[in-house]
């Protein structure tokens, strides 16, 4: 059989930044004002009055200390609270394709490829911004790939999903070299007027180039040895927004048309699911904890992320067993787990094992099983 190994990694990130403090300023501001316009109702008992957040509250709660975003001003405008990013031309790259073909030039670069090399695109994220043509296309017709491209869209698990997809075009002949790329704009569906979310999301964009294992520039490399993946339906993360909203008049602007989770829930569900596919997974392959280098998991609750890192090892563990870049990025939805591999893979030697761990909304979960070349 084919093998096929990771021979590079990308990243764009935006040049704007938000503070949980200039966060905090904004929505405590929205709330102020909400809770004066509706004093008359909330005196009453009509109408239960918002509470204020704190920057302490968002640290302790998720582990986030800023997020990276495309457009600040709109989104700490109390009067707005979303990010401004006007519409292009039909002529002119959309901004996710603009963002994925950054983060594709700095993956090739590492890997030593050119686009030539390159026979298919994946654009895989949780908020594709059209329904077609497929940015996937636009992004290939903008890097000048020959070939083919496709989008695909498993929320927060889009990456590994996507990785399995590469996996395979190289593995059946498909492709010899593929670039996976994952443009996520999360503030565009996020609600800051929401306490217990406004903090969560930021944007970037990542890309993995994945060939065969015989032909490789670089030799630093990762081979893959396994990816698995799993779903469950939940409603427990949703995001209602799609073209049939226009055909429910009045429905339109509803908070359920944005990012929504029952946070607790997921945490208590999704956490075991995690751990023990992991485990399994590992096993399957006849490896153990042990043989386990570094974790490189979904960035979306440090809590999260150590409980499963934990019940994996079966011990606490130490930060670069298990790296975290949520403290800067927030969470990036399906390019999380890729930052954290992109920032961290030079930690490891040659032998060393490690696995990309993805999880969200689905519930979905998808895991790749690397070893170091």
């Amino acid at each position: 059989m084919i093998k096929a190994a990771i021979s590079g990694t990308g990243l764009y990130t935006p040049s704007e930044s938000i503070s949980n403090e200039e966060l905090v300023e904004c929505f405590n501001t929205y709330v102020q004002n909400f809770n004066a316009t509706n004093a008359e109702k909330i005196e009453k008992g009509e109408l239960d009055p918002l509470q204020e957040s704190s920057a302490a509250f968002i640290e302790k709660a998720s582990g986030i200390k800023s997020r990276y975003v495309m457009n600040k001003s709109g989104i700490l405008d109390p009067e707005i609270m979303h990010p401004l990013l006007p519409e292009r031309s039909n002529d002119e790259p959309s901004i996710l394709c603009e963002m994925a073909v950054a983060a594709a030039k700095d993956a090739l670069k590492n890997a030593n490829r050119s686009v030539e090399d390159i026979d298919a695109v994946i654009v895989a994220c949780s908020n594709l911004q059209r329904a077609y043509p497929a940015v996937s296309v636009e992004v290939q017709h903008y890097l000048g790939v020959e070939g083919f491209a496709y989008d695909m869209n498993v929320a927060c698990s889009s990456a590994t999903f996507g990785l399995q997809a590469a996996l395979n075009a190289v593995q059946t002949g498909s492709a010899k070299a593929v670039l996976l790329i994952n443009p996520e704009i999360c503030t565009a569906h996020l609600n800051f007027r929401d306490r217990d979310s406004h903090f969560i999301f930021g944007d970037v964009c990542t890309a993995v180039v994945v060939e065969r294992e015989d032909n490789l520039a670089t030799d630093d490399s990762f081979e893959v040895i396994s990816a698995k993946l799993m779903t469950k339906f939940s409603n427990n993360i949703r995001n209602n927004f799609g073209f049939l909203n226009r055909t429910a008049p009045g429905s339109e602007n509803s908070s359920d048309k944005l990012f929504v989770q029952q946070g607790r829930k997921v945490f208590k569900e999704v956490s075991p699911l995690v751990a023990k596919m992991i485990s399994a997974h590992l096993e399957e392959n006849n490896f153990t904890a042990n043989d386990l280098k570094q974790m490189w998991l979904h960035q979306a609750n440090l809590s999260m992320n150590q409980l499963i890192a934990k019940r994996v090892f079966g011990r606490p563990v130490e930060e670069n067993e298990a790296p975290v870049i949520l403290d800067e990025y927030a969470n990036t939805s399906s390019a999380g787990s890729v930052i954290a591999f992109h920032k961290h893979r030079k930690d490891l030697k040659s032998g060393d094992v490690g696995v990309i761990c993805s999880f969200g909304a689905g519930y979905s979960v998808g895991n790749i099983i690397l070893k170091k070349q």
